[in-house]
């Protein structure tokens, strides 16, 4: 049935934004059609390439009060507005005249109406973002089928997306988690069957970045693939990250690295391989029993987990590596590097760890080994483009 509009889903990170128009068939199933825009920010007049964040702990307290942006942020945030803007009326201008209907993820906690960014650990707040977007593309003659409803998670829009699309990874199964490492990690759950928001369950189990390891870094520095680069530049080299992006030195070159014996990059996928395992271990635990405070937090303020929820001695069908992440788990596959580190630590922490009950124990390692069938790979990388689009969809 042909739709009053075009359904474009949007994709915000922190270097750049990709807008793609999506198809939906008679099944509920979103694919990808031919029509996107891919574009940095830094190709947007007035990017700040120096940008620093305010830091994330006043972010935090300033967000539940009175936000006090500074003037880089005011332009850093108008340049974001102004590359998502261009990028759609790129796509906007090959198709008919109908008017858009869109659907929107971008990282960071967003105000109350869901209509802005008020905290975001690696860019600006922009409180106004949809109604600025809104704005720009009224100048620009694009017409809108409703005003963006939200500005949705884009964590959220990686589950939705796997679950939704043909070759979605959730489909089939009742209990899986999924972690996406990109730009930053992206966490998305689905329990008895069906998706549940991070934000639903906040009292109980948390999101990758706001957990905080003993050296006091975020566990997503480990899930991402900038992250991944800031933790050889900052702990095992004097190579700044810049360097490392204008030398190709992303995580998969890394990873080769690694593989041949450089001993800052062995030292990087060992503190990877060991915070993965451990952020696997916790997610499995907190669901099975409730919190057993490994970690502490990036806000020390946060509430303490609640031990109770509604899903406990739920065991996992599925674990989903996606993104970069993903990409580079599979990479690491054929060598000692990573994959068979995580594997390695993860195995020692189920089998070790006191207390745990039997029938958990039996379950993720039976014969004493980890069972690795549980946990793998999507192939989805643009999940959280077709999640957002899926949502817009589905909230009209």
């Amino acid at each position: 049935m042909d739709k009053p509009f075009h359904l474009i889903g949007i994709d915000g990170g922190a270097t750049k934004v990709s807008v793609w128009n999506v198809n939906i068939n008679d099944n509920n199933n979103v694919e990808l059609s031919d029509q996107s825009s891919t574009l940095s920010y830094s190709e947007t007049d007035g990017y700040i390439s120096d940008f620093s964040p305010i830091i994330i702990q006043t972010q935090l307290t300033e967000m539940n009060s009175s936000i006090h942006l500074t003037d880089h942020e005011l332009q850093q945030g108008d340049v974001i507005v102004r590359t998502c803007a261009t990028a759609i009326a790129r796509i906007a201008k090959k198709l008919s005249e109908k008017p858009l209907l869109i659907g929107m993820g971008f990282p960071g906690l967003k105000s109350s109406d869901g209509r802005g960014i008020v905290a975001l650990a690696n860019g600006p707040r922009i409180p106004d973002f949809a109604e600025s977007l809104e704005n720009k593309l009224s100048e620009l003659g694009i017409n809108l089928f409703q005003p963006i409803s939200r500005l949705g998670s884009d964590a959220d829009y990686c589950g939705i997306g796997e679950e939704y699309a043909s070759i979605g990874q959730f489909k089939d199964v009742q209990n899986a988690y999924y972690l996406g490492g990109g730009t930053g990690a992206a966490d998305a759950l689905k329990l008895k069957g069906k998706l549940v928001p991070f934000d639903n369950i906040k009292p109980w189990l948390t999101k990758s970045w706001e957990l905080m390891n003993q050296l006091g870094n975020s566990v997503e520095r480990y899930a991402s693939a900038g992250g991944i680069q800031w933790v050889y530049s900052n702990h095992y080299t004097s190579i700044s990250v810049e360097e490392l992006n204008n030398k190709g030195l992303y995580p998969n070159r890394l990873l080769e690295m690694a593989t041949q014996g450089d001993p800052a990059a062995i030292d990087t996928f060992d503190d990877v391989s060991t915070n993965l395992a451990m952020l696997f271990f916790e997610r499995i635990t907190t669901i099975y029993t409730g919190w057993l405070d490994l970690f502490e937090f990036v806000n020390p303020n946060r509430d303490i987990p609640s031990l109770e929820h509604p899903f406990r001695q739920t065991l996992l069908d599925r674990i989903i590596i996606g993104q970069r992440l993903g990409d580079l788990i599979d990479q690491s596959k054929s060598s000692h590097i990573l994959w068979k580190q995580i594997v390695n630590n993860l195995t020692h922490m189920i089998m070790t760890y006191e207390g745990l009950p039997s029938k958990f124990v039996h379950y993720y390692c039976p014969d004493g080994q980890l069972n690795e069938k549980i946990f793998s790979t999507s192939q989805l990388r643009e999940a959280p483009v077709l999640g957002a689009a899926m949502d817009a969809y589905l909230n009209i």
